[in-house]
């Protein structure tokens, strides 16, 4: 499991959660602390369709607002257009507390209006979601994926709890949507579920064992999303470098990405979500260096640069593997960029401690730094360590976030005069294979890749124009 954060997004069909500021990496745990929703009729017709959709107010990741996306359809079918759906996260106290409060605000703003909730927080709580005043139904993680779930609560007497045993749950089934997010760029998941026990980690209970989509049911999504118009596509999950630990055959991360570039010729862009460098097969390396069509842009979950804090982490690799991996990567493809999430104030972390983790940002090149204050997370080990001061987590938070913002600018300095080619992605902005942001002067239109010439930037993000 990679990532202690969470946001909001309300959903009504296509959506691109937060992208103005996140990036497509964001994958278990999404990055911001939960915004409020703005208000809303009780049904809205679905772009696409036409259909009465349900309202769904998502908290947390990627893979929860692709989660919500299936649950919208499985909810319109089964004819559940009054409802109001809530995606929650559990990756910290904080989170959970703003799911509690998200539901009674929404309950006292829809008096008669029928109120389900699901996601992380529930799938380990469910008694205490089914408990709050106003609830109807509280559905598991594994449940919630499932029309039949839908259709049951559709009926006079459905449950008020289906939660099933996450730890029992084996299999990840493919779930054919039309995407989410801006017409540019799709998210597709391809795993799910946790079978590492990071001490600061409560997501595993949550998402339950590791468990991958089969490849081809991988591939027909893709295929069917490009037929749509995508001109990218993220490789989304929980873990998503464990990919296919559970399939029969030798089946890896590295072979996936090669199969759906080799099946899918028409797909511009692939790019995956944040990845775990410890477990990076050899496939995955090679298909670095040798698929152009596979972005030159790593996020990794790094968390710290300290052994002895990596170690009480229960983190897998040491400083000097991160520092080998990126030295690799960039030597099998020279364009590549970095992004890492690092903890700040980890519970018995010295100043010697977090310098070492500073360092980590020179000595690995990083460039898109995701920094988190650490906040203890009822029922994780790392909760019953000696905390550190919460003035000092959140100063040494602002110094990282000072580190990441030099890196990435000293980067974009650099890009002057280049071309690149970017994906337009709303607006007059799009994005470069290394994932910068770029304003242009004359936008085509969202979706469109085109050749861009740098001339400039603007604080963090480049400024282009259309190359001839």
């Amino acid at each position: 499991m990679n990532r202690p954060t969470s946001d909001a997004i309300e959903s009504d069909g296509m959506h691109d959660a937060n992208d103005t500021a996140a990036d497509p990496t964001a994958q278990a745990c999404g990055e911001k602390s939960a915004a409020r929703p703005s208000s809303w009729d009780n049904t809205r017709p679905d772009s696409n369709t036409g259909i009465l959709s349900p309202r769904i107010l998502t908290l947390g990741c990627r893979l929860n607002a692709y989660e919500s996306e299936v649950m919208r359809r499985h909810a319109e079918a089964a004819g559940l257009a009054d409802a109001i759906i809530v995606n929650t996260c559990a990756v910290t106290n904080e989170a959970v507390r703003q799911a509690r409060q998200t539901i009674r605000r929404l309950r006292r703003d829809n008096p008669g209006t029928r109120i389900i909730v699901t996601g992380c927080a529930a799938q380990i709580e469910p008694e205490r979601f089914a408990a709050l005043d106003g609830v109807d139904h509280v559905i598991g993680n594994d449940d919630k994926m499932r029309p039949q779930t839908f259709a049951a609560l559709a009926t006079s007497d459905s449950p008020a709890v289906i939660v099933n045993d996450i730890a029992s749950v084996t299999e990840t089934a493919s779930h054919m949507i039309d995407g989410f997010g801006s017409r540019a760029r799709a998210y597709v998941q391809v795993q799910n579920g946790c079978d590492h026990r990071c001490t600061f980690c409560i997501i595993p209970f949550g998402r339950g064992p590791s468990r991958s989509v089969p490849a081809g049911d991988v591939v027909a999504e893709i295929r069917h999303l490009v037929e749509q118009g995508f001109g990218e596509i993220v490789l989304t999950g929980v873990d998503i470098t464990s990919y296919g630990g559970d399939l029969p055959g030798d089946m890896r991360l590295g072979k996936l990405v090669r199969k759906i570039l080799k099946l899918v010729p028409e797909l511009p862009r692939l790019r995956l979500s944040s990845i775990d460098q410890v477990e990076a097969d050899p496939d995955l390396m090679a298909a670095l260096a040798e698929e152009e069509r596979l972005m030159p842009h790593l996020h990794l979950s790094m968390q710290a640069g300290d052994d002895i804090i990596l170690k009480r982490m229960k983190r897998r690799h040491s400083r000097a593997d991160a520092i080998r991996f990126c030295n690799d990567a960039r030597r099998l493809r020279p364009d590549i960029v970095f992004g890492a999430d690092l903890i700040a104030g980890f519970p018995t972390e010295t100043e010697a401690m977090f310098a070492s983790t500073c360092g980590i940002v020179e000595d690995c090149g990083l460039t898109h730094l995701h920094v988190f204050p650490f906040s203890p997370r009822t029922g994780t080990p790392a909760a019953r360590m000696p905390q550190v001061d919460r003035q000092t987590v959140k100063a040494r938070a602002a110094v990282l976030r000072g580190l990441g913002e030099r890196a990435l600018g000293t980067y974009l300095a650099g890009q002057t005069g280049r071309t690149v080619q970017l994906l337009m992605e709303r607006d007059d902005t799009g994005r470069t294979p290394q994932f910068a942001e770029v304003r242009l002067v004359d936008a085509p239109a969202e979706g469109t890749l085109i050749r861009s010439r740098i001339i400039g930037r603007d604080g963090l993000k480049l400024v282009g124009e259309v190359a001839a």
